[in-house]
């Protein structure tokens, strides 16, 4: 019987190299990583990635949606298979607030849709509703859960070239805001889609685009803009929260970006506005960060800061592509050497498998079973690996009988 047992864990171990089982520790780093997809094919660099746990959510931008009148069976045909490739069930992910931030065009077969500040301009809920119902329904029929969406920045710097200009805010009233968005929001949930705030702590009042370097908000910013986030977090409407890469020297005097600062992430939008959810990065492709911070110091202050899933879109020109190889292993790196805790990815952790069980695919605990039992042959292995290694037991020696007289 020991011997059997001994066997299969040989064999065990021997399967699970040959496979690249990840430890524990890879399939949390991979829970805290996004990637884009090159083309609006399926790809198999990111499908292998999405099999060996290594990335926990991808995100669609127009490119993947392909160039013909009827897209809908092939982008539903993507996200299906990247789905049923994960054995923690992903984020698929798109952009879609509509007007110009627009990922499913009526050219490619999807529902019209129209910008924030139009819809801002009605005089009752009933055309946010029905847009945002039609919206919501078309992402879960092609099985994208999270939408990042809506933008509750206010429209504050009517000659922004980000939030006013594209018409990407509903008002430039923080109760118009929270209305409308809080209406987005309940349609979303009616069809399963998680929704993220965004941009935070506020980017309506910035003057420069973070696509293409820093946006120093530091004279124009005011506590106004934290109003949506705190109206919506408190009343339960508050899915999740994605950063924004603007300059705030006021809330972080060493004048780190949001989404790299502990002072505004953790200080302010966990201690002091409550929110516990998870916590998205924009672009971290995006020139604000890019082009000021190197890749690994980036990942690591936005780690530290209360980050838990960072976006690599692959989407930004200009930028280097960084594959999931390569963001894992920097990860895997700081925390080997203490400069990332354990705890902090075990925090992430846990926000992330909440959100995802909020999905309705399976509860908490279900998820923590799976991990147990993967612990379990995981130690199993590793055992098996110490046996086969061992040296064999020295055959032990046989006293002679001693001769009576």
């Amino acid at each position: 019987m020991k011997r059997s047992l001994f066997l299969f864990l040989v064999g065990f171990l021997a399967l699970a190299a040959t496979a690249q089982t990840p430890d524990l520790l890879d399939i949390k780093i991979g829970q805290m990583i996004m990637i884009g997809i090159p083309t609006s094919e399926l790809d198999e660099n990111v499908l292998e990635a999405v099999r060996k746990g290594k990335v926990g959510s991808l995100i669609f931008f127009e490119k993947n949606i392909p160039n013909r009148p009827n897209a809908f069976a092939s982008v539903k045909n993507m996200t299906w298979t990247y789905q049923k490739a994960a054995s923690i069930p992903l984020f698929i992910c798109i952009d879609q607030e509509g007007g110009k931030v627009n990922r499913l065009k009526e050219k490619y077969g999807f529902t019209r849709s129209v910008t924030a500040a139009a819809l801002g301009k009605y005089k009752s809920l009933d055309s946010v509703r029905f847009y945002a119902e039609a919206t919501a329904a078309t992402l879960a029929g092609l099985g994208f859960n999270v939408n990042f969406a809506p933008c509750v920045d206010l429209a504050i710097n009517k000659e922004n070239t980000v939030i006013a200009k594209p018409e990407r805010s509903y008002s430039s009233n923080e109760d118009t805001v929270v209305m409308m968005a809080k209406e987005v929001i309940k349609q979303h949930r009616k069809f399963g889609v998680i929704t993220s705030l965004k941009h935070f702590p506020g980017h309506g009042s910035s003057k420069d685009d973070t696509h293409f370097g820093v946006a120093d908000v530091t004279n124009t910013w005011s506590e106004r803009e934290l109003k949506p986030y705190q109206m919506l977090i408190d009343s339960g409407y508050a899915d999740a929260v994605m950063t924004s890469h603007i300059v705030n020297k006021n809330l972080d005097p060493k004048g780190y970006p949001g989404t790299l600062s502990n002072a505004i992430l953790d200080g302010i939008l966990r201690k002091r506005i409550g929110f516990n959810g998870v916590v998205f990065s924009d672009d971290m492709q995006m020139h604000a960060i890019s082009k000021n911070f190197g890749l690994e110091e980036s990942i690591k202050l936005a780690i530290n800061a209360g980050v838990d899933i960072m976006c690599f879109s692959n989407n930004i020109a200009g930028t280097d592509e960084r594959t999931v190889d390569k963001v894992h292993s920097i990860i895997k790196k700081f925390v080997a050497n203490g400069e990332i805790k354990p705890e902090r990815i075990e925090e992430s952790f846990q926000r992330t498998l909440q959100l995802k069980a909020s999905m309705g695919n399976k509860s908490v605990a279900a998820y923590k079973t799976q991990i147990v039992q993967l612990q379990s042959q995981l130690k199993q292995a590793e055992l098996a690996q110490a046996a086969a290694q061992a040296p064999p037991p020295e055959p032990t020696k046989k006293k002679k009988k001693s001769k009576k007289n």
